[in-house]
């Protein structure tokens, strides 16, 4: 079943999904990432995360075991397309709602973000499974193996301010989670499309950032204008938290290592 961004402030019977691209989580896909940038290990320190428990309340349904993947080496930054004006100490009334949209308006097993941030920075667990696991989400439409995706609870279309605390929160999650495959932040990976609904064939290879938007995958506008404007920022700060060379400074040293290298070769040459 599609879904990408999710109004969360409606009741759940009449919740009304804003975009396609998130999917059941059954599919089966192979991803590989490109040994692009450095691929040494760079870890980043788990943030604080709300569980799951605080907001699901007495919502909570049967539901299936979580699935998981053997890895996370991508991420995909979603909007849920509600309301920006909330009192953060409503937030978990907001995912709850969600939730209840999904589980109950289409018959989802979950929740199918695996993370959610609030305006104010505080990260809540989405989708079961346990945070510090690869677990296999539903956000994002062919692309839900080897990922795991942040909604930015809000509306982020054109001109509208990504909150600084937002953008720090989204980019500790993403540094934690991509420092155990060691994957940077900056660089591309192989993502293996499972649905055509998607922006790729079933089973073609598609080189996204490794920190990508709803968008790079699947034909919506999720997630926002204005948030998909700040990522290349989100990426440079989660690259830093996993005490990586900034992107000037690394380019930098290569262009210094290929002028040492041309001169060693052209004096061998003489």
């Amino acid at each position: 079943m599609p879904l990408g961004c999710v109004p969360g402030v409606a009741a759940a019977v009449a919740l009304v999904l804003c975009a396609y691209g998130v999917e059941r989580a059954a599919e089966s896909s192979a991803a590989a990432p490109v040994p692009a940038r450095n691929t040494a290990a760079h870890t980043a320190p788990r943030p604080p995360i709300v569980p799951r428990e605080v907001w699901v309340g007495d919502a909570r349904r049967e539901q299936p075991p979580p699935r998981y993947d053997d890895k996370v080496i991508a991420v995909f930054v979603h909007h849920t397309d509600s309301p920006n004006d909330y009192d953060c100490a409503e937030a978990p009334a907001q995912i709850r709602n969600l939730y209840e949209g999904q589980t109950s308006a289409r018959d989802w097993d979950d929740i199918g973000y695996n993370f959610l941030v609030d305006r104010c920075g505080t990260i809540y667990e989405g989708r079961a499974g346990g945070p510090g696991r690869p677990v296999t989400g539903a956000h994002t439409l062919g692309f839900n193996h080897r990922t795991t995706g942040i909604a930015a609870l809000g509306t982020f279309t054109a001109g509208v301010p990504v909150p600084p605390a937002m953008e720090r929160a989204i980019a500790e999650l993403a540094a934690w989670k991509l420092g155990m495959s060691g994957t940077d932040p900056r660089s591309d990976v192989r993502l293996v499309s499972s649905n055509g609904g998607s922006r790729y064939a079933v089973g073609a290879t598609a080189m996204l950032p490794a920190l990508a938007g709803h968008s790079d995958g699947f034909m919506t506008s999720c997630p926002g204008a204005a948030l998909q404007a700040r990522l290349p920022r989100i990426r440079e700060m989660a690259a830093e938290l996993q005490d990586r060379r900034p992107d000037a400074e690394r380019r930098q040293e290569q262009q210094e290592k290929a002028q040492a290298e041309n001169s060693r070769i052209a004096g061998a040459a003489r």
